[in-house]
């Protein structure tokens, strides 16, 4: 039987937030919010994440999630941009 896959949608600039605020430490040991999602996909049998993200957060998302995923999940990264929209698709023009 085929696992589910965790699909984590992280793309955003967070230019009104002001920086990465996928990565924030809010728990009380420095857990982001991604980190309590990834520890119940991983109780629940999940066998798979898929990080969305631009490429140029991808050395923060690894250096992050690499070591306290190895050997607990399969950890696959796909990469948002702008510049690769499929044709027939217009970006508004504020972004």
């Amino acid at each position: 039987m085929m696992k589910p896959t965790l699909v984590i949608l992280a793309a955003g600039m967070g230019s009104r937030y002001g920086g990465l605020k996928q990565l924030d430490e809010v728990g009380p040991n420095g857990e982001a919010i991604i980190d309590y999602s990834l520890y119940d996909a991983i109780r629940a049998g999940f066998g798979k994440v898929v990080f969305v993200i631009r490429e140029d957060f991808a050395d923060e998302f690894k250096a992050r999630f690499a070591p306290q995923l190895e050997g607990k999940i399969e950890v696959a990264y796909v990469y948002q941009a702008l510049d690769k929209i499929p044709s027939g698709y217009d970006i508004h023009p504020e972004r």
